[in-house]
């Protein structure tokens, strides 16, 4: 009983112990592959001579090449007797969409009546030699850069440290604040200790104190690593070249590219010796890196600009763009214009006089005057309800339009502007390309607003930029810009970002006669020259030949000072914020291109 019970045990286990053998060594081959490409590698292993081997094997392979998938099979096979060469066909499905694929043959022979695979590492791989495995490597490609209109880069790949701080995890919270703050001021004056250990304790976790890049991080590292409760965390980044740099507007470009600086990274599979050192490369792909980013910022006018604005006290802010392009070249504003945001782009300003170029344009456009047009300027004029007065109601008698641009004669617009139908303006304006919405991609702006005017009144005081009238900056700029071009230029900011324009645009609607004509722009041109030889802008004559119009605006508790124009493609607008005079407007121009290197 004790024999028969042994035989039945034995007869079982081999019944569990076998696996089928396909017939033929094509079949036997595809059986292997089949069970391999379900990563069954004890039963693909089950198909070769040596099964402990290969199951170790075919699992090494998969680990190595971290594969996700495999297509794998016979394309054709010869057989000698109780021998046979099948070639094979792989096709890797790898990482992040990689595909692997090459050919190779594979030698069968008979076991009994079955077709087993002679195992070797060659089966896996023509190149593979016996102790060799196949692993996956990647190279990271080289980050994006951003460079500037002049060639520079501005921002680079690099590193920054996240600095944290966890109440949580210090005995003496106060007195880590005043250590950290006592590290980290000459970064930002106000992580004061007072102001950290408040937030800390408010927080209900690691609270987040500042981002400091690679330079400034070396010098305060020790400090922080003796700070209970303070962490730090490497990453990777995008970081400024010149910290100085419009620091806000290379903020918002690197919001905008930093999702499209990694590229595509390179791969390759290797072979390794048994000591797991690389002997060969069976496959490359080289990294794919993305596009460096260029900007319209040009540094030597963004510095100048910058330096410009940051010597006056009140805020101050200057635009430049490219005329015959759009380009932006410089966003400038000092520290006291920061305080309300990016106004240089998006603020809201009465344009005061410089709205002038706009009512001229207007003139001219609807044949209500040419810059020869004699026009009444006295010292105060009444249109309706509304008395209007030059400044010191300073008077001319009747001049010719053009004098009376160059002098500022608000008397003389307030006039002209009256007897306009009521959306001239807002007309004359959007051609110059104040008014319509304007999706610059990095650049949040605003390019004014002129509502039409049914009211005598508010025509009347919209012509000299009082009334409703609002601008930016950077709106005024494109005015002047499409004067020096002859045509309203699309502005941008990121090269082959393209700017959406939504709004009326006379000069490029379907059906509309374009208003941006010869004759006007020839006009403006010499009453903007006129401004600067013989006019309110004189103090700018010594830097070249430059075209321009000078606005004082109105406001409660003074008034803003304005100087608006180009040189050469160079439009600008700058503003000094209740900066009275228009002359100081000017000052801030001047000590721009003054600062300008020798053929800007």
């Amino acid at each position: 009983m004790t024999a028969v019970w042994l035989v039945v045990v034995a007869v079982v286990g081999g019944l569990v112990a076998c696996t089928p053998k396909p017939a033929g060594p094509e079949s036997a081959a595809q059986a292997f592959f089949a069970a391999f490409a379900e990563q069954d590698f004890g039963v693909a292993a089950a198909h070769t001579d040596r099964p402990g081997d290969a199951e170790s094997a075919l699992a090494e392979t998969w680990d190595g090449l971290q594969a996700e998938s495999l297509t794998a099979g016979t394309t054709g096979v010869q057989i000698h007797g109780d021998a046979a060469t099948v070639t094979y066909s792989y096709e890797w499905h790898l990482p992040k969409d990689r595909i692997w694929q090459y050919t190779g043959t594979m030698q069968m022979g008979r076991s009994g009546d079955d077709w087993i695979v002679r195992w070797t590492r060659s089966n896996l791989h023509p190149q593979l030699g016996d102790r060799q495995t196949m692993h996956l490597r990647t190279k990271a490609a080289p980050r994006a850069r951003v460079n500037e209109h002049s060639g520079g880069d501005v921002l680079v790949p690099g590193t920054v440290y996240s600095v944290t701080f966890d109440a949580s995890a210090s005995s003496d919270v106060l007195g880590a604040a005043r250590a950290l703050s006592a590290a980290l001021t000459g970064f930002d004056k106000s992580l004061t200790a007072q102001s950290i250990a408040e937030s800390a304790t408010a927080a209900s976790g690691p609270m987040a104190v500042v981002r400091l890049v690679e330079d400034d991080y070396a010098t305060v590292s020790e400090a922080l690593g003796a700070i209970p409760g303070v962490s730090v965390v490497e990453q990777a980044d995008l970081v400024a070249t010149d910290r100085n740099l419009a620091p806000d507007l290379l903020g918002q470009i690197k919001k905008t590219v930093i999702d499209e600086i990694d590229g595509v990274a390179g791969w390759s599979v290797v072979v390794l010796n048994q000591y797991g050192v690389d002997i060969g490369v069976l496959t490359e792909t080289a990294p794919q890196p993305a596009p460096s980013f260029s900007i319209s910022l040009d540094r030597p006018i963004q510095l100048a600009a910058q330096a410009a604005v940051d010597a006056r006290t009140e805020q101050a802010m200057t635009v430049v763009i490219e005329a015959s392009t759009g380009a932006v070249l410089a966003v400038a504003q000092n520290k006291a214009a920061d305080r309300d945001g990016p106004v240089a782009i998006a603020g809201h300003y009465p344009p005061g006089s410089t709205f002038k170029i706009i009512t001229s344009g207007a003139a001219i456009s609807t044949g209500l005057a040419t810059p020869d047009t004699m026009v009444p300027c006295p010292g105060r004029i009444t249109i309706g309800e509304r008395s209007v007065p030059n400044y010191n109601e300073f008077e001319l008698g009747t001049v010719s339009m053009a004098t009376a641009f160059a002098r500022s004669c608000n008397t003389s617009f307030a006039k002209l502007a009256s007897e306009m139908p009521a959306d001239a303006l807002t007309n004359a304006a959007a051609a110059f390309g104040i008014g319509p919405e304007y999706g610059v991609v990095g650049l949040p702006v605003f390019s004014g607003s002129v509502p039409p005017a049914e009211n005598t009144v508010q025509r009347a005081e919209d012509g000299f930029g009082q009334g409703k009238v609002v601008v930016s900056p950077f709106a005024m700029a494109l005015a002047a810009a499409t004067v020096a071009a002859g045509r309203t230029p699309v502005p941008y900011l990121i090269q082959g970002r393209e700017t959406t324009v939504d709004g009326d645009r006379p000069e490029v609607t379907a059906g509309n006669r374009p208003t941006i004509t010869p004759e006007m722009v020839d006009g403006l041109r010499d009453m903007m020259r006129l401004v600067i030889t013989s006019g309110t802008a004189d103090r700018i004559r010594d830097q070249g030949e430059v075209y321009g119009k000078t606005g004082e605006a109105e406001v409660e508790g003074g008034s803003h000072a304005w100087f608006v124009g180009y040189r050469g493609d160079l439009a600008f607008a700058t503003l000094v914020v209740r900066g009275g005079s228009s002359d100081n407007a000017v000052a801030v121009t001047r000590d721009m291109f003054a600062a300008l290197p020798e053929g800007y």
